[in-house]
């Protein structure tokens, strides 16, 4: 901790760590890239460890990729959300195509062309995030956190927040007897702002993540009263336009959403055209939220087809019942994805599609097995990380799955995050 040397850095690692080699020991560098010679502190990490951690702290040789930040504490030190504020935008997008080629050859042992895609509704990679959780500091300024630290760094703006998120004043106030304070800007309505007060509910978030699933947005109260009792059922609506299908969702207020605002219709229309379900075709969605695939399905495979939906939130799968009332062809179950698929393949149920949404772990052995027992045609695979679906690849080609197309989407500008849409199909 706190050595320092001179690094030649010569790849990127997913994390969003440039890598290097100092007298043979590896060495991950924040805010440094590939090409580039700098002087890095090591921020993690012992003598005699296979690798450490370390920030950049002076570039010695700088790469024509690196351009200056627009947030003035993204750099060492400063606040941990953003891994690439010192990167132009389309190399941002080469460096999170390498990492998913690599994982995918690395660990699926599977070689393809991956290409990152932006995604409509950010301003040139900045003012996407629509759900922000600040932490508080002890004199109540509302910010966020260093990598790997409890301190909070006020702000005065977040560049990566829509304008919608900080013109609420959130970081101008005092939130004293707070322990954070939650902002959401939806697609419809106005943004909410929630106080969460010290002995309030644990929502488990990291306050630098681009990424949270279930604690992006919190129980909302009015914005001006941070001492009033939290609504613990407090919902907004998320409107989503794609080109093949759209409709709108209630969503929990603590419940998971994307944050880019172009992320879900972006993927709802990715995902039926790599599936393109028929009319009468049975399809599963799994790890389903609110029902963005679901409903998407339910309307393709029409009257004569079934949809199973299955979500362990259970606030979420009322919003999706509540929303699909006219949809008979789709059944909504709560309850854990490998629990329910069990009673599906021990009845020697089949699936025609399958659409797998699982968090950033991945899905794992025993879903990705009963999956393919079901004998799909086609497996759509969100990804939100790199390694767990190259992993998951793999299993599902253990049991005679091919990896088809494989497609990047850049839904977390400025941060390391990659979102990717792969396409499973049977071996022929």
């Amino acid at each position: 901790m706190g050595a320092t040397s001179e690094v030649d850095l010569v790849d990127i690692a997913h994390g969003g760590h440039a890598v290097g080699r100092v007298e043979g020991q590896v060495v991950f560098v924040r805010h440094g890239l590939p090409g580039e010679r700098v002087l890095v502190t090591v921020t993690k990490g012992r003598e005699g460890d296979r690798f450490v951690f370390a920030d950049a702290t002076e570039v010695l040789s700088a790469s024509p990729h690196r351009v200056e930040s627009r947030c003035p504490v993204a750099g060492p030190g400063g606040c941990g959300g953003c891994d690439f504020q010192h990167v132009d935008l389309a190399h941002q997008r080469d460096l999170k195509a390498s990492v998913l080629r690599t994982q995918l050859s690395r660990l699926a042992k599977v070689d393809r062309d991956v290409q990152v895609h932006p995604v409509p509704g950010d301003e040139d990679g900045l003012r996407w995030r629509t759900r922000v959780e600040f932490a508080v500091d002890g004199a109540g300024r509302a910010g966020l956190r260093p990598q790997r630290s409890h301190d909070v760094i006020p702000l005065e703006d977040c560049p990566i927040a829509t304008h919608g998120v900080v013109d609420t004043g959130v970081l101008q106030r005092d939130w004293s007897g707070m322990r954070a304070v939650d902002v959401v800007a939806p697609s419809t309505g106005e943004p909410v702002v929630v106080p969460i007060p010290l002995e309030g509910e644990e929502s488990g978030a990291d306050p630098t993540s681009p990424e949270v699933d279930t604690a992006d947005t919190a129980d909302a109260t009015d914005a001006d009263d941070t001492t009033g009792a939290l609504e613990t059922e407090r919902y907004v609506v998320e409107a989503v336009t794609g080109e093949r299908w759209q409709g709108d969702f209630e969503v929990h207020a603590r419940g998971f959403w994307q944050v880019h605002p172009g992320a879900a219709s972006t993927f709802v229309d990715r995902v039926l055209t790599v599936l393109d379900p028929q009319p009468g075709e049975r399809a599963l969605d799994l790890y389903a939220g609110v029902g963005l695939f679901a409903r998407a399905l339910a309307d393709a495979v029409g009257e004569d087809g079934a949809v199973l939906a299955v979500e362990s939130d259970a606030r979420a799968c009322a919003s999706l019942a509540a929303a699909a009332t006219d949809l008979d062809q789709l059944e909504v179950r709560v309850g854990k994805v490998a629990d329910a698929l069990i009673p599906l393949v021990e009845g020697g149920d089949e699936a025609d599609l399958v659409v797998l949404d699982p968090p950033r772990v991945g899905a794992g052995r025993a879903v990705i097995t009963d999956v393919c027992a079901l004998g799909p045609r086609a497996i759509a695979y969100v990804a939100c990380d790199p390694a767990a679906l190259a992993r998951d690849v793999a299993i599902a080609a253990e049991h005679g799955y091919e990896l088809g197309e494989v497609t990047g989407y850049d839904a977390f500008p400025m941060t390391h995050h990659v979102e990717a849409i792969a396409v499973l199909r049977r071996a022929a």
